[in-house]
């Protein structure tokens, strides 16, 4: 069995098994293999492919898919026991190309590497940014299946409030790109006791908050003391924060009329080519947040598109060769597992002043021929334990790695 010969996979993937469900040994076992074949498979990954070279049939895996398994349970206790402790959640949904007219959730989704929209599937990622370590891991995949009665606003908001008990204790600060600074949404995030970091429209219309006394006359104190001009700001009303070489950057409480609400807004002019000014506008609805914070953690929130690259190119994301919901999630899911156990295995484990750029290339490529050497080993009877052998099979478990 392949299983053999990763046993620091299956110790870690056990043990994180242990602490989340009640699984009996035969799907403990089918989930470690499913998930270091994810990690080891060359080319696609599907239902042919893990039986050629798993151990078990191509029936089986088609059954077991099919089966539920938490693993938004599994992948936060794996963060939490690895983790710096220092997080954010990051939404964002992203597209799976998929042909055919069965597949449930089959729609037009829009494709920010195509920058159109594409015929296709789409998920809704849910991810956990480290701040200190400077990258993602992934939490859950859900595919996105919206009724005709509904928003794809209305169906990303309940999606997060099914699981915001599980997500809050990790973190109560949620980041999400631009599209999704809408007023149903920001409501429904504060709603779930959560508070939102995001990016405005370049045209985004905001108003000073009024900072004159009350005069005691008849009639509504006026609260308001004129529209923003984003590329002039009053630099007396707002607090410079910070300047660099790349940026120059202010901060203040102002209101936001699409959004209805008072938000702290962080002003950022960045210097492109030719000394050509481009300004760019970050919020936070809570508003005793730190600006450099706020810049910090949408910047980072940029660490879940690696996820889903790196899903999509060395661990079959696109690749599921189903039509069921069913198995089409535990697909997803696994693919993205498979991101975090290597993450955990072959980075977090090295000293963080050693660390050289986390390459899930080289991880594929390590684990594949140690996935030949142990059928080599078997199918001719060496013992890879001996001490002439352990350093000959350690040099070709790293053969045509390039960071290793």
């Amino acid at each position: 069995m392949i299983i053999e010969g990763f046993n620091s996979y299956k110790k870690l993937i056990i043990s994180n098994l242990s602490k989340v469900s009640v699984l009996n040994k035969c799907r403990k076992d089918f989930i470690c293999e499913v998930l270091m074949l994810f990690l080891s498979i060359k080319g696609r990954i599907n239902f042919l492919q893990l039986a050629r070279f798993g151990s078990f049939g191509e029936q089986r895996y088609r059954q077991q898919f099919e089966k539920s398994f938490d693993f938004l349970n599994f992948n936060k206790e794996l963060i939490m026991a690895n983790g710096s402790g220092r997080y954010i959640i990051a939404f964002d949904p992203s597209y799976i190309c998929k042909s055919g007219k069965k597949t449930p959730g089959l729609s037009c989704y829009w494709s920010g590497c195509a920058r159109k929209a594409k015929w296709g599937l789409e998920i809704g990622g849910i991810a956990v940014v480290d701040i200190d370590n400077h990258t993602a891991f992934h939490l859950e995949a859900v595919q996105t299946i919206c009724p005709e009665d509904k928003s794809l606003t209305e169906w990303y908001i309940e999606l997060l409030k099914e699981r915001v008990d599980k997500i809050s204790p990790i973190s109560n600060v949620l980041v999400a790109d631009a599209w999704f600074s809408k007023i149903g949404f920001v409501d429904a995030i504060i709603g779930m006791k959560m508070q939102l970091i995001s990016r405005l429209r370049d045209d985004a219309d905001l108003m000073y908050l009024t900072n004159s006394i009350a005069t005691g006359k008849r009639g509504r104190p006026k609260k308001y003391d004129g529209k923003i001009n984003v590329k002039n700001i009053n630099k007396e009303y707002f607090q410079f924060i910070e300047k660099t070489e790349e940026y120059t950057m202010h901060s203040a409480i102002v209101y936001s009329k699409s959004m209805k609400r008072n938000i702290r807004l962080v002003h950022v002019v960045y210097l492109g080519k030719n000394e050509k000014q481009i300004t760019k506008l970050y919020y936070s609805t809570a508003v005793e947040l730190c600006p450099k914070e706020i810049l910090l953690f949408y910047q980072n929130r940029f660490q879940i598109e690696f996820l889903y690259r790196d899903g999509k190119q060395f661990t079959g994301l696109c690749q599921g060769q189903a039509r069921s919901e069913n198995k089409l999630n535990f697909h997803f899911n696994a693919s993205l597992t498979a991101i975090n156990i290597a993450k955990v295995e072959h980075w977090l484990s090295i000293p963080k002043v050693e660390r050289q750029a986390f390459s899930m290339s080289d991880v594929k490529t390590m684990n594949h021929n140690k996935l030949l050497l142990h059928q080599f080993f078997e199918l001719f009877g060496i013992n890879p334990n001996k001490p002439k052998n352990i350093q000959l099979a350690q040099q070709l478990a790293l053969y045509g790695t390039i960071a290793a």
